[in-house]
C-alpha cells in the first residue's frame, strides 16, 4: 500500500499498517482516490477522508545513553560542582536556590 500514499518515516509506516489492520485495504485505496491533489496524499489526508484518528505512535526509546549524552551530563554535573563549591564561603550566594 506505500505506493499509495505517501510514506516517510517509521511513524507513517506504523501509521499505514494500523490503517491497514483498523479499516481494510479496500476501504484505503477507496479514501485514496477521494483525496484531491496531484501525487500521493498524506496520511493523514487519508485518515479526514476515513474519519479517524490514528493512535500515537512512538519510536521505541533507546535504552543505553549515547556517549553525546553522557559527555553534555558531565559538563553539566562539573557546572554545577564549581557553582556550589563558589557558594560554600560565600553567606549571600549560600542563601540563593
Amino acid at each position: 500500500m506505500e505506493h499509495l500514499v505517501r510514506v516517510y518515516n517509521e511513524k507513517d509506516r506504523q501509521t499505514l499498517e494500523w490503517l491497514r489492520r483498523h479499516v481494510g485495504d479496500a476501504a484505503l485505496a477507496a479514501a485514496v482516490e477521494r483525496c484531491t491533489g496531484s501525487g500521493k496524499p498524506y496520511l493523514s489526508s487519508v485518515c479526514r477522508q476515513l474519519g479517524v484518528k490514528t493512535p500515537g505512535f512512538h519510536p521505541p526509546r533507546r535504552q543505553t545513553p549515547s556517549a553525546v549524552a553522557e559527555q553534555s551530563l558531565a559538563t553539566i554535573r562539573r557546572i554545577l560542582a564549581a557553582r556550589a563549591a563558589s557558594m560554600v564561603g560565600n553567606p549571600v550566594l549560600s542563601r540563593w536556590p
